[in-house]
């Protein structure tokens, strides 16, 4: 095999064997091919794409190249939701006690925060003593005991695309929708469940900024699934604006917690019932997504959600008394809140600016070795559509200190726009996608 021979192929936008995209991601894996011709092959496979059978074999390889999880010694069907990143998106932070504590096994690995978008691990050691790092063996027990963990990935899970994404951020390649569903893909694939949800988000805060380019991007991992014999749910749900009030880590898991205690209704609940719903169907716990939802929502009222919650972060060397007082939380020095200067209608905002902006207070990281203030980030207090006055609240900050504090509220205030005259809001999901088809809800 020659590797200027393979990217030559590919630079022609000819079709790649199953031997040639074995043997570029072993490379990649295995760290025998230089870097330079890693990064001439995603360039061009960004500029000639691939087949569905190329995206759905790079996938499956990247996926061989490390190990797979064996989750077969947790009983019953173990269904993974997966979303492309977001800004205020905690819907694992509710969906995991929610849907287990519905009876179906959540065996989550979850990944870090890296520029505006949050991660779940990160949120989840803002809880005091909380650990997300589990040999396997433990992780398997904890969810064959209690139904519910969420631990960090592996080293070696999917090494070719450890290796690939690092290069891709570097190149400009990251907007390459093959790479993308085969770098997502790839990692569902070797976390070991039987099925999969996907929240794609579209919007200012998303991966791809349009919805065309979003449900493509639904439509190429389900289509992977499909050819791998898995089923998998993609729904396109709404970034134009953060999905929850609260972004920044101690926030955010505040945030969760209101949604299972009942405190709080809004957007993070209707998307969390809508993923958990489609997850407790591809479990076969319920037959319609109508049936899902009821059962999510008796789990709220009931509490039992959020017991599973205070279960799952006792088994994980946490403490459990943050669902109930959430002082326990870290707390940031400074808490300040700011008001419109003007009225109108929230008409739209940059969503991934907003996010930047609670990176900055320290909430996200620049780069991979960044430590975090698990106690910053912002609260914002209103949505596309709501109705503002001169001096009703825009955001409450929390930071370090008063200046941290000013400058966000500043870069906060400069990206959300008013309208004169009233403004529709969004919907919070746009379209679901299956291995049958395209349902859209935009017409």
């Amino acid at each position: 095999m020659n590797m200027v021979e393979i990217i030559g192929k590919k630079k022609l936008g000819q079709v790649l064997t199953h031997e040639e995209i074995d043997y570029f991601v072993q490379g990649a894996a295995t760290g025998t091919i230089p870097d330079y011709q890693l990064a001439a092959m995603l360039m061009a496979i960004r500029l000639n794409g691939m087949t569905a059978e190329e995206t759905t074999y790079l996938t499956l390889s990247m996926t061989r190249s490390g190990d797979v999880a064996d989750l077969s010694a947790i009983p019953g069907v173990k269904v993974d939701k997966h979303s492309t990143g977001g800004v205020g998106d905690t819907t694992t932070l509710v969906l995991a006690p929610l849907v287990a504590a519905c009876g179906i096994p959540v065996a989550k690995m979850s990944g870090r925060g890296l520029g505006h978008t949050g991660g779940t691990l990160d949120k989840l050691e803002s809880i005091p003593g909380m650990s997300v790092e589990i040999a396997e063996d433990a992780f398997i027990r904890q969810v064959q005991t209690i139904g519910g963990a969420i631990i960090g990935q592996t080293g070696t899970l999917a090494p070719a695309d450890k290796t690939l994404y690092a290069l891709r951020d570097v190149t400009s390649t990251v907007d390459s929708l093959p790479l993308i569903a085969s770098s997502i893909m790839s990692k569902k694939l070797a976390s070991g469940a039987d099925a999969i949800v996907l929240d794609v988000k579209t919007g200012s805060g998303a991966i791809m900024h349009t919805l065309e380019g979003s449900i493509d991007l639904a439509k190429a991992m389900v289509d992977i699934g499909t050819l791998a014999d898995k089923p998998v749910v993609a729904i396109v749900t709404g970034m134009e604006q953060p999905l929850g009030t609260h972004v920044g880590n101690a926030l955010e898991v505040k945030d969760a917690i209101d949604v299972l205690s009942g405190r709080t209704a809004g957007a993070l609940k209707e998307v969390s019932l809508l993923l958990g719903s489609h997850m407790l169907v591809l479990a076969g716990r319920v037959k319609t997504t109508t049936e899902g939802k009821a059962l999510l929502e008796e789990a709220i009222r009931s509490g039992a959600g959020l017991q599973k919650l205070r279960e799952i972060i006792a088994a994980q060397g946490g403490d459990p008394n943050v669902c109930n007082d959430l002082s326990l939380l870290p707390q940031a020095k400074v808490v300040k809140a700011y008001s419109w200067d003007a009225e109108g209608y929230v008409e739209d905002m940059d969503t991934t600016a907003i996010g930047l902006a609670a990176q900055a207070l320290g909430a996200g990281r620049m780069k991979k070795s960044d430590v975090l203030d698990y106690s910053v980030g912002l609260v914002l207090h209103a949505r596309i559509g709501d109705k503002v006055e001169q001096g009703t609240p825009l955001v409450t900050v929390y930071a370090k200190d008063e200046a941290a504090a000013d400058t966000a509220a500043a870069k906060v205030r400069q990206v959300i726009k008013l309208s004169p005259v009233p403004v529709q809001q969004p919907p919070l999901w746009y379209a679901i996608v299956t291995k049958d088809g395209v349902q859209r809800f935009d017409r």
